[in-house]
């Protein structure tokens, strides 16, 4: 494909669609080109919108796992037996019947206990589903917001893209195609605001693309910067910041 136009070309660009001759070429125009900077900002910020709605397809296994595990789990409602049952089984009275009896008192507990697990386990799984949509949704208004702006830069081999609300008060990060950190290390971003620097928040280190919701509102910022951080986070930056963008106005 000949590059003759490359102001067509801010699509394919924004989704790591062009060959490398292509993107070098393209590049060298980005640099100069204020309206093409703002499109490839704009559509790699729709890119990460989109991406929240995709779905994830089961493991072709899956199916036969599901079904080899239902042969091996007890069918029977948990439960005491029947009266009569017991009674032919047990004898009346004697030090066997009382053994009896707490046994199947022990069992009701164990069962009861396992209930009491599965409902919590199901109380947390909903719990996270509920936080998991708040979180989408939130980052959906952002994206989607009539005042959002964007700004770009160049970072960690990728672009990454931040996008500003000020009547939401809140700010997205879009990373695409950034390079691992190094082992043991991930991305911290931060806002700066006031002469300090405050978290906001941490990259998945084992995606280069993503899209990240950053905490804390933007209040009086005035830049975000990304820096190298070791595993879980730093209180304040301990590394020089790869990225630097000044808030959108």
């Amino acid at each position: 494909m000949t590059l003759t136009d490359p102001h067509m070309l801010t699509g394919a660009y924004a989704l790591h669609a062009l060959h490398d001759e292509e993107r070098a070429a393209f590049e060298r125009h980005l640099a100069g080109c204020a309206a093409c900077e703002q499109e490839v900002a704009d559509f790699t910020a729709t890119a990460g919108r989109l991406a929240l709605a995709a779905s994830v397809r089961p493991r072709p296994l899956m199916r036969e796992q599901v079904l080899r595990r239902v042969t091996t789990v007890r069918q029977v409602a948990p439960g005491t037996p029947p009266v009569e049952r017991v009674r032919r089984r047990v004898p009346r009275g004697g030090r066997l019947a009382r053994w009896t009896l707490a046994a199947c008192v022990a069992a009701a507990a164990a069962l009861g206990g396992t209930a009491v697990w599965q409902y919590e386990r199901a109380h947390d799984a909903r719990h996270q589903a509920a936080e998991a949509e708040r979180h989408a949704e939130e980052v959906a208004g952002v994206l989607a917001a009539p005042d959002a702006k964007t700004r770009s830069v160049r970072v960690a081999g990728g672009r990454g893209t931040l996008v500003v609300s000020v009547g939401r008060d809140r700010a997205v990060f879009v990373a695409a195609g950034m390079a691992e950190p190094p082992r043991g290390k991930v991305y911290q971003l931060w806002f700066a605001d006031g002469g300090r620097m405050r978290s906001a928040g941490l990259m998945s280190p084992d995606r280069g693309s993503q899209v990240v919701l950053m905490r804390g509102r933007v209040g009086g910022a005035s830049g975000v910067g990304i820096t190298v951080e070791p595993a879980g986070g730093s209180p304040q930056p301990t590394s020089t910041p790869i990225g630097l963008l000044g808030i959108p106005s």
